[in-house]
């Protein structure tokens, strides 16, 4: 299991200090994918620049989610 971070960015970054630990990286981008979900519904109409970048254990970005689509 490898831990993964979950940082948010729209100009600010929000960085994700704890992690969570997945089995790989398809598991946790599709982690973030859910973590979007969730930002959606609870807030609609919110940031169209919002992403969540899933970082590694090394810091290197593997993913960017999309919050919101379009700008």
């Amino acid at each position: 299991m490898r831990t993964y971070y979950f940082d948010r960015k729209d100009g600010v970054p929000v960085r994700d200090r704890s992690g969570l630990a997945f089995a790989d990286q398809s598991a946790a981008i599709e982690h973030s994918k859910e973590l979007a979900a969730k930002v959606r519904t609870e807030s609609p109409g919110g940031n169209r620049d919002l992403y969540i970048a899933v970082m590694d254990e090394n810091g290197r970005e593997i993913h960017r989610e999309r919050v919101y689509s379009g700008t």
